[in-house]
């Protein structure tokens, strides 16, 4: 299904579907503040191996990552923050930015990495954080396969090359290029894993 949603103002019923869908063990494409995104529900083990086969990757190393909706949400899933740590992720969230913290127990032992770390997002989207408040807890976020960029900034092209694959292609609009910045806070000083969209300047 193409669905078309509004990019500020998504309607209350769309959202219902998608998150109806979601809880269903169903898996959508969805639109982020960078590049859109394969998701599903974080407790649905069979989207998560759907999502791992769509890539054709290990569930561990699908670099897989939590899109929360805000950081109250976030950090359920990562084990305490410290005061500075706290005021960082206030700081650039929401926002184009991956934080790579150490996971807690709420995560699903499928999600964590070797490390026992997890990837967590807050989206300056309104789409995604809509969907991830009317489900009550984060959705998985993996990038889409291939490194076919262009195609994925647009919805109908989307909906044609993976239809048969994913239950829901969300057209919110043209989406980026550019995928979201990697931060590792798991080491003093954090480490960018990946430069993508957004500026950073670690504060002292």
């Amino acid at each position: 299904m193409l669905l078309h949603v509004h990019p500020d103002n998504p309607n209350p019923r769309h959202i219902k579907t998608i998150t109806e869908c979601l809880q269903d063990g169903g898996v959508i494409i969805y639109p982020t503040d960078t590049i859109y995104g394969l998701g599903c529900d974080i407790f649905q083990h069979k989207a998560i191996e759907r999502i791992s086969k769509i890539k054709n990757v290990q569930p561990e190393k699908a670099q897989l990552s939590f899109i929360c909706y805000d950081l109250s949400d976030l950090s359920q899933y990562t084990k305490s923050i410290s005061t500075p740590l706290y005021r960082l992720l206030k700081s650039y969230l929401p926002g184009p930015y991956t934080f790579i913290l150490p996971a807690s127990k709420e995560v699903p032992k499928i999600l964590k990495s070797k490390k026992n770390t997890i990837g967590l997002r807050v989206p300056d989207n309104n789409i995604a954080r809509t969907i991830v408040h009317e489900l009550g807890h984060p959705i998985l976020s993996a990038s889409l396969p291939g490194e076919m960029v262009e195609e994925y900034t647009d919805p109908d092209m989307m909906y044609e090359n993976f239809k048969n694959l994913v239950d829901i292609v969300i057209d919110g609009g043209a989406g980026g290029m550019e995928p979201s910045t990697v931060i590792d806070c798991t080491k003093e000083p954090y480490e960018i894993i990946r430069m993508g969209a957004g500026v950073w300047e670690e504060m002292e």
